[in-house]
This record gives structure tokens, sequence and C-alpha cells, in this order.
């Protein structure tokens, strides 16, 4: 049903009964509409999704707190404001813009490891990494600044969540990083569960936590750069959807779970675009920036309903 919303709804609106032919018909308003504006729209979400949800679950159980996300590590806004720089400076780099997101994504995601080296504190080692991403946001405004006015509206829609102007070539260049980091991702499944034993566990069994840690995040890295690459920011999935995979299955296992934040990152984000091209149409919303405010409000709440129900068993 959410498919054929998205494929239905929008200017020109297209009918149930049309959209078979607009479909399969080569040609015509309807079938461009259809098949190559919303289609890889459509697509692009639903892969940004799922690796939004499962980068955000590798961050969670790899450091242990379910509001280690890309966005508070350093690894999204690492990579928008690579991208930003990039643009705004003329710097040309092949395979722009994933090259320059995944050139981020590292530097950031190295910052935020070295910084965090010796601390085991939870909530200074969220600290480190939000004081990381305040100095790359800082570096991306700057970069905002800086750029030429022609360029200034593309980026502010860029830096906040967009999926405007995905073509079928927009979503080629996202599969090869799909199809390489969410294997990665199932090959860390051992090692998160070594790390959720907890580091002097881990070391007594022979396991090293620092290089499982690091290997984790360098596969989150890997697949929250190749989405901020071409959609930019799509914030806060990576929270969201790891919060709903636990919830839906307390007692599952990193496979599962695993498994359901893809699923659910990918309905997230086909949703949430679908409303930020529909729900103010002709003004199209900004789909980080939706996705940000109810994934904050919903993972909140999630977070606080299993606080209480710990403190009530």
């Amino acid at each position: 049903m959410l498919v054929a919303a998205s494929f239905m709804l929008g200017e020109p609106f297209v009918g149930v009964n049309r959209l078979p032919h607009a479909l399969t018909a080569d040609g015509g308003v309807e079938h461009t509409v259809v098949v190559l504006l919303r289609a890889p729209r459509m697509v692009l979400a639903a892969f940004a999704g799922a690796m939004l949800g499962v980068a955000g679950l590798l961050l969670q159980e790899s450091l242990r707190n379910p509001l280690a996300v890309p966005e508070m590590l350093g690894v999204s806004s690492g990579a928008s404001a690579a991208v930003a720089g990039c643009v705004a400076w003329g710097v040309s780099l092949p395979g722009a813009p994933l090259v320059p997101a995944l050139l981020g994504a590292a530097v950031g995601g190295a910052f935020t490891m070295l910084a965090i080296r010796g601390v085991t504190d939870r909530a200074a080692v969220l600290l480190v990494g939000a004081a990381v991403s305040a100095g790359l946001h800082a570096v991306m405004l700057t970069a905002l600044s800086l750029s030429d006015s022609r360029d200034q509206g593309v980026l502010v829609r860029y830096l906040l969540g967009s999926l405007t102007g995905t073509t079928w070539e927009t979503v080629a260049t996202v599969v090869p990083g799909l199809l390489i980091g969410l294997p990665l991702a199932v090959l860390m499944i051992p090692s998160l569960g070594v790390l959720r034993l907890g580091d002097d566990t881990a070391a007594a069994l022979g396991a090293s936590p620092v290089r499982a840690r690091a290997t984790t995040l360098a596969v989150g890295c890997v697949l929250t750069a190749v989405v901020v690459g071409p959609c930019g920011p799509v914030a806060w999935i990576g929270f969201l959807a790891p919060q709903l995979s636990r919830w839906l299955r307390p007692q599952g296992t990193h496979r599962s779970w695993l498994l359901w934040s893809a699923v659910l990152g990918a309905l997230l984000v086909v949703t949430a675009d679908l409303l930020a091209r529909t729900l103010l149409h002709p003004i199209e919303l900004p789909v980080g920036g939706l996705t940000a405010v109810v994934a904050i409000c919903a993972g909140s709440l999630l977070l606080l309903r299993r606080k209480v129900s710990v403190v009530v068993r």
C-alpha cells in the first residue's frame, strides 16, 4: 500500500486504475512521473532507510549506548561537511558526492574514536561525540556561508536531507555501497555479541574489543556515508529504527534486530519522503527535518517506556 501511495500521490495524481498503464506504457506524462521520478525516489528512500537503520544498530550495540547514532558521533556531520566543502570551494573529486562523503565520515568517526580512547563513562562518550559533531557542523556552516549565492539554496536543502531530483542514476551510485555495506554488517554480528559482554570479559575470552569496535564503527561509517552522499543527512533514522526493532523483538538476537532495523528504517524514510512532498504541496518539506522531529519524539518515548518498565520490574 505504501508503494502504491508513493506512485500515486503528488502532482499529477495517478489513479489506481491508471497505475498499471503508467508503469507499463512507454511514454506519456504519467509514465514519466511514475517510472522516472517517483519510482527511483522511493527506491532510494528505502535503500537509505535500510542502511541508516543498520548503521544505527551497529553504533549503538558496539558502544552499548542507545544514543550512539551517526549524528552524535561525527559520522554524519563529517560526511556533510566534506560534501559542502567540496561544493563551496569548487573541489572536484572523482566519484562525487559519494567519495567526499566517505572521506568525511571516516575523518569524523576517527576523530571521535581517538577522542574517546580510555573513556569508559557512556555519558562522556556521547559528550565527546557531540563536541566532534559540533566542530564539524561549524565547518559545514562556514562552507555554506562562503559558497556562491546560487549554490546556497541547493546546499541548504541538501544539508537538511532531501531526495529531490533523484533519478535511476542516483540510485545506481548507492547500490555498490548497499551490496558491500549490508553483508559487512552481517559479518559484524559476532563482534556485537562479544562487545555486549563488556570489554573486560571480551578481553578475557581472547577477543580484542578495541579492534571489534573500530571495525564495527568503520562499517557504520560506510553505510552512513553512502546515504549522506546523494541524500544529505536524513537525520535520526539510525536512532529510531533500532529502538523500534528492540521494542518489537525484546528477546531478539542481533541478527533479528539487524533485519528489523533495515526493514523499519526503509519504511520510515519512504513514509517520511511521501509526507514531505505531499503534506504541504506544492511546498516540499526537507526529509531530514521531518525524520529528526518524528524520530527524536518517538525514540525518546520508547527509551522512557523501557526505563519505566525496568524500574517496575
